[in-house]
């Protein structure tokens, strides 16, 4: 007897009013375009197994042996893991194409493979021969390293529970397609879907699975948001293009820390880990140019020295432009008002701000380098070579304290800086050979970049 067909029905992701077809705008919450095809469950039948034993917490064994960690073998990749892939772990990875996303996972499972782990690599994009292309380009040849050109997500299952490989990649999540559901591949619901039997199987066989993911103009990961609540951590590889500079960021991780940052390089053969972020940032820095700051950042778990420049026009009648690369716009028109208010007005200038080599800077400790930079770019006067900042800058001109101040200077102190210019209360545990200036307001700062004004 043949089976019945699923049901489906479209249903609000706002709201979650459903209806048997689909419509541009919902009929209860009014929202557009917020109807997405899924397909209707059947409830399953009142199971008489007794409950489940509720325990205390005090009674949980803190052994961690149902999280088992697999070092990747590179270093940079496993820093932005937390330590390692976790078995039976959801990943997804996003990012712009062409990015080097592909290369990355290749050259990871290749690793792998190496020490003779089955691992499997699933692409919906290139057929196998354009993989053992790129395979011979990169150095990739591990005997262990499985390859599958698919696009329907029940072979892919069923590809995964026959060869148990240790790790999966996806490649990528927009090009699978569920038979279950109707609609092309990289729709919503099917996005969607994928994600979810991809959780499912991931969690059932052990299996650590990696979704490569593409990125929509915005910057965002294309497909609904519930994708990125669905897998266990969210890793963006990012970079300018104008460089061979590559930025892998951790923005979810339910296994380590969010915020990890690991850098590489794109060569000729692949990409190459860049363990010394700092150093790499500072490579081809200008000292002596007037409107640049050396920022003493934390990202992650780790301190990373990186420049900030900005360039102050002259006046003008125009509306001012304001441009900002690798920083908050917002944060940096706040500092600017900041500015204004002691003297040094903005309101007719144009004002670019850029964090050097593809680096994206969020944290408030950024706030007294980026208003450092742009003081010293509108007086046209350097910051001394070897200082460098930070401090978070508030509305009233104050500058506040931070977190892990001490390694921060620390971490300055080893490349070389003899000067750092701080909040007031990180003075006091500077190491040796450091001087550490101390600064209370934004006036204080403005003394080694621009003069006083009244």
């Amino acid at each position: 007897m043949p089976m019945a067909k699923p049901k489906r029905a479209f249903v609000c992701q706002q709201c979650g009013w459903s209806t048997a077809r689909w419509l541009g705008r919902c009929g209860q919450c009014r929202a557009w375009n917020t109807l997405v095809e899924e397909i209707e469950r059947e409830p399953t039948a009142r199971s008489s197994a007794p409950p489940p034993k509720v325990v205390k917490l005090s009674e949980v064994s803190p052994e961690r042996g149902g999280e088992v960690r697999v070092r990747t073998g590179i270093g940079e990749l496993d820093t932005v893991l937390g330590g390692g892939l976790v078995a039976g772990s959801l990943v997804l990875v996003g990012g712009d194409p062409g990015i080097g996303k592909s290369t990355l996972l290749l050259m990871a499972l290749d690793r792998f493979a190496r020490r003779g782990l089955p691992v499997l690599y699933v692409s919906g994009e290139e057929s196998l021969q354009q993989i053992r292309l790129r395979a011979d380009r990169l150095g990739v040849f591990g005997e262990t390293l499985h390859l599958l050109a698919e696009t329907d997500l029940s072979q892919i299952e069923a590809a995964i529970r026959e060869t148990k490989p240790l790790v999966a990649v996806v490649d990528s999540v927009q090009t699978v397609a569920s038979p279950d559901l109707g609609g092309i591949p990289g729709s919503v619901g099917q996005v969607r879907e994928v994600a979810h039997g991809a959780m499912v199987l991931a969690k059932a066989t052990g299996t650590s699975v990696l979704l490569v993911g593409h990125v929509t103009k915005s910057g965002e990961i294309a497909g609904p948001k519930v994708l990125e609540h669905l897998v266990d951590a969210v890793l963006y590889f990012e970079g300018d293009g104008a460089t061979g500079l590559r930025v892998l960021r951790s923005v979810k991780n339910r296994f380590g820390a969010s915020g990890e940052l690991g850098l590489f390089e794109m060569v000729d053969d692949g990409l190459r880990e860049v363990p010394d972020a700092s150093a790499r940032l500072l490579a081809e820095r200008t000292a002596d140019a007037a409107g640049t700051t050396v920022l003493c950042a934390y990202e992650g778990s780790r301190p990373v020295l990186a420049e900030i420049q900005a360039l102050v026009g002259r006046p003008g009648v125009q509306i001012p432009a304001r441009h900002a690369v690798g920083v908050d716009r917002q944060r940096v028109s706040m500092l600017a008002a900041v500015l204004g208010k002691v003297g040094l007005s903005l309101h007719d200038r144009d004002l670019f701000v850029n964090a050097v080599g593809g680096l994206r800077v969020d944290e408030p400790a950024a706030d007294l380098a980026l208003l450092l930079a742009i003081a010293s770019s509108m007086s046209d006067r350097p910051l001394p070579a070897d200082t460098a900042v930070f401090g978070e800058v508030g509305l009233v001109g104050e500058v506040r304290g931070v977190s892990h101040g001490v390694i921060r200077l620390k971490e300055a102190a080893r490349h070389g800086f003899r000067r750092v210019i701080a909040p007031a209360r990180v003075a006091e545990d500077a190491p040796a050979g450091l001087e550490v200036v101390g600064v209370r307001t934004v006036r204080e700062a403005l003394a080694w970049v621009a003069p006083q004004r009244s």
